[in-house]
């Protein structure tokens, strides 16, 4: 799975990177190079972080499932305890 940006997004993640690149390491890069470590990062690294926001949003949604008798739970046949 490749993780697709759309054309905006990947302009000013090129623009972050190189402006990290200039304050933190003194080192000016072009756009190609700026662009190849995006690409590398969302390669590489991307689905890492993506599988493990899956898998928090899984344990999430389990503990949600787990708990929806306690929160949506309805006394049956009350109406003549009224």
């Amino acid at each position: 799975m490749t993780i697709e940006l759309e054309r905006r997004r990947r302009d000013r993640l090129i623009a972050s990177i190189k402006q990290y690149f200039a304050e933190m390491l003194d080192q000016d890069i072009g756009d190609l190079k700026a662009s190849l470590l995006l690409d590398f990062i969302l390669k590489e690294i991307g689905p890492a972080i993506y599988n493990s926001a899956v898998a928090d949003a899984q344990a999430r949604i389990s503990e949600m499932v787990s708990e929806l008798d306690a929160t949506c739970y309805e006394p049956e046949e009350g109406y003549w305890k009224r």
